[in-house]
């Protein structure tokens, strides 16, 4: 009897919320495929080593997901598990993305140490982020908000709030939710109020485009909703040539066939923003995503974009 078995090595992040991720990945992989052995590299990558810069100043694509690239091109892992919004829209020569996982928590929360809303917070509070999305959003809803920067895990983020360095801070429901901390969430903030990021909430696998075997095993853990909503989504996010640095937002669903796109632009200090929707069939997710992009440009998103990037390059 054969007893041998195909190693497997996936590269991760090692902060808490990427190992249960990777963890999960691995583990739903050997229950499909009992004939591999799985195994997790730990990789830093730029944005682990850089705590003392806020994401939206570090500038450039890749700032969590680079070394991961770097690591699958070397032949150090077979299989990269990231967080899919962190992932740049164009991958590099030779990777490919090989599974889009079941997508689940695509909301934003906040978090409290007594129980509130976001309109219940006193006037002036002090509210956690550093994405400028985020910021955005948070001060076109409440102009009177302090917004104070925030780094760190979640687990980190949360310690923050506990310590009392924040009256509130907003995290992805995805990330609180698996690693267990939702004691602290007092309100799941709904797309109407906090559209999330491209792609949040979902896990990418990423393999090197010739490892057939790597893909095979990637594939089978691809779920055809997810990949179908956040295409549409980073197909939007490409378009716009955005990134962490450009308050942008969007959140397709599907519904069998039909496929539904909202997204807007904002202005760092959230006094303007364009916002629109789009339906249309699940198989022209990627069309849908450019052409709802290229709606929001002609309805002004072009100015706030160009009056963004000129802040970052004057910052």
């Amino acid at each position: 009897m054969n007893t041998h078995k195909t190693k497997l090595r996936l590269g991760t992040r090692s902060s808490k919320l990427a190992l249960w991720q990777a963890n999960w990945v691995a583990a739903t992989l050997q229950r499909r495929f009992p004939e591999i052995e799985t195994e997790l590299v730990k990789i830093n990558t730029r944005g682990d080593k850089t705590l003392d810069v806020l994401i939206p100043e570090t500038g450039g694509k890749g700032f969590f997901t680079e070394e991961l690239d770097h690591g699958l091109l070397n032949g150090e892992i077979e299989l990269a598990v990231h967080s899919l919004k962190d992932l740049p829209t164009a991958l590099p020569q030779g990777l490919e993305l090989a599974a889009v996982c079941n997508r689940q928590w695509v909301h934003d929360v906040l978090l409290a140490r007594e129980a509130c809303t976001l309109d219940s917070l006193p006037y002036g509070a002090r509210v956690g982020t550093c994405s400028l999305r985020r910021t955005a959003q948070l001060l076109h809803h409440r102009p009177d908000l302090t917004i104070l920067p925030l780094r760190g895990n979640v687990p980190t983020r949360i310690q923050k709030l506990l310590a009392g360095d924040y009256d509130a801070i907003v995290l992805a429901e995805a990330g609180v939710r698996r690693l267990g901390l939702i004691d602290h969430i007092v309100q799941r903030l709904p797309a109407s109020l906090m559209l999330p990021a491209p792609a949040q909430g979902a896990l990418g696998l990423e393999v090197l485009a010739s490892n057939q075997l790597a893909y095979k095993f990637a594939a089978a853990l691809d779920d055809a909703d997810a990949r179908a909503t956040t295409a549409c989504e980073r197909a939007l996010l490409n378009e716009l040539g955005a990134g962490c640095q450009v308050p942008v937002a969007a959140l397709a669903h599907g519904e069998g066939d039909a496929l539904e796109c909202q997204a807007l632009i904002a202005a760092l200090d959230g006094s303007r923003l364009v916002r629109d929707s789009i339906r249309g069939q699940r198989e022209e997710a990627q069309a849908l995503g450019i052409t709802l992009a290229r709606r929001l440009l002609r309805e002004g998103g072009e100015e706030i974009l160009v009056g963004v990037r000129m802040s970052n390059v004057t910052a």
